[in-house]
């Protein structure tokens, strides 16, 4: 099992609790996104860099991943097709994408996305609170420490 990360929207700060959930449980993390990233140095954190454009990293991402891997991101397309995959995905706010809710997340981003083309402002996501880390980091280990019991 590893953990890959859609890394070009990923906040600093959910990054920075992944370095360390990598170095403390040996589980091997790689970053994708279309720009240089510098994490720590180790041999449990990787980078992979790829060309820019649409859906670039999503599609590496599904490519190289294997069932039982968890994908961090916050793209309900992408956790779509990890979940479809066999893998699990959980967004930055701590939240798991799963089989009984990304039917529903994926119609209520269609939803808000014809909003947005038809001219209605809906607004952005709200900003990432200490809660919303706390949250993270407490279902990422949850589930780190589920996956090294088996």
């Amino acid at each position: 099992m590893q953990i890959w990360v859609d890394a070009d929207a990923c906040p600093k700060v959910i990054k920075e609790i992944l370095y360390r959930a990598a170095e403390r449980t040996g589980v091997l993390l790689t970053l994708v996104a279309n720009q240089p990233l510098f994490p720590p140095r180790s041999l449990w954190i990787k980078t992979l860099q790829v060309p820019p454009g649409f859906d670039v990293a999503d599609n590496e991402i599904v490519r190289r991943l294997a069932a039982g891997d968890l994908v961090v991101t916050a793209d309900i397309p992408l956790a779509a097709e990890v979940i479809a995959c066999g893998g699990h995905a959980l967004n930055p706010r701590g939240e798991f994408y799963s089989s009984e809710n990304i039917r529903e997340l994926l119609n209520l981003r269609d939803f808000m996305d014809t909003l947005r083309s038809s001219g209605v402002q809906t607004g952005g996501p709200a900003a990432l609170t200490q809660a919303d880390r706390q949250v993270f980091a407490n279902r990422l280990d949850q589930f780190l420490a589920r996956i090294g019991s088996r």
